[in-house]
């Protein structure tokens, strides 16, 4: 409404806005919750199906542990059979942090740049090696000119042992000198749980420089096939362990993700069915108040 007068030789317009109506407001109001309510259900139908996804995804890589942490178990006893730990300075040359470039899946990614920026705070000699892009970006905030070599689009399934021999042959003919590589990355405690381990690996001096090695009579290229063996099959390990720990924190984001949106659903409709009894109730109060008047 706009009320025009004449003051002398000068005009004013003063314009007053128009209260809206509560039926307005009420019908604006619905129709922001409605979308809202069907945005977020479809944000729900989305994070079930990752979950399901995930839940697959998990099953075949828990499978996989299994069996690589027979042959990593078995790398293990015969390092400590060998005492090779002995025979090498405990300062490690070299940290391999084992992660991916797919996100979604809480603060797994963290754990292990957590625990390879302590260690590499502790240790200002050490170069490190990257897997994946979430952990790079990560540890290249600190540490950028100490990361010496990193690997993307590894492990996109479960991670096989090709991939991990391409790794350490790359490493191997990188030119990288070291006397320990400490392989960081995720163990896989169980659905709900991970933590981040350490792994040792040796290279021909330390096994060579072993006080008990000798017994195993291993010279020449065997040798050198046998390292890349042990690196290979701990390097096939890690990535498999931080893969299952992975695929279970993905699906636990999504689970916890579809409960939130399930909640939200919930409040928005009852507030939706509460705008429109409120809106209907108004309706019918004009219906009465014209009828009377009538």
């Amino acid at each position: 409404m706009a009320f025009v007068f004449n003051s002398g030789r000068t005009w004013a317009v003063l314009a007053a806005k128009a209260p809206v109506s509560q039926q307005a407001r009420n019908m604006a109001t619905l129709r922001e919750v409605q979308m809202r309510l069907k945005s977020i259900s479809n944000i729900s139908k989305i994070t079930k199906s990752m979950k399901m996804i995930s839940s697959t995804k998990m099953s075949r890589a828990q499978r996989s542990m299994v069996e690589a942490r027979k042959w990593g178990e078995t790398s293990n006893a015969f390092v400590n059979q060998a005492e090779l730990g002995e025979g090498v300075a405990d300062k490690t040359n070299l940290y391999l942090t084992v992660s991916s470039d797919s996100g979604l899946c809480g603060g797994i990614h963290s754990s292990v740049s957590k625990a390879t920026r302590n260690l590499l705070r502790e240790n200002d000699d050490a170069g490190v090696v990257v897997i994946g892009d979430k952990a790079k970006a990560q540890l290249q905030r600190e540490f950028n000119d100490r990361i010496q070599l990193s690997f993307s689009q590894i492990g996109k399934s479960v991670p096989t042992f090709e991939e991990a021999c391409m790794v350490a042959d790359t490493i191997r003919t990188s030119g990288l000198e070291y006397e320990k590589i400490t392989l960081v990355y995720n163990e896989f405690k169980s659905v709900i749980s991970y933590q981040s381990k350490q792994l040792p690996v040796y290279s021909e001096n330390a096994l060579t420089s072993a006080p008990k090695f000798s017994a195993y009579e291993v010279e020449g290229e065997v040798l050198e096939n046998l390292q890349e063996f042990l690196m290979a099959n701990s390097l096939h390990w890690a990535l498999v362990e931080g893969h299952a720990a992975e695929m279970a924190a993905k699906r636990t984001a999504m689970e916890n993700a579809t409960k939130n949106a399930g909640e939200m659903i919930d409040k928005l409709t009852m507030i939706y069915n509460r705008g429109r009894q409120a809106a209907i109730t108004n309706e019918l109060v004009d219906i009465i108040t014209g009828a009377s008047a009538l």
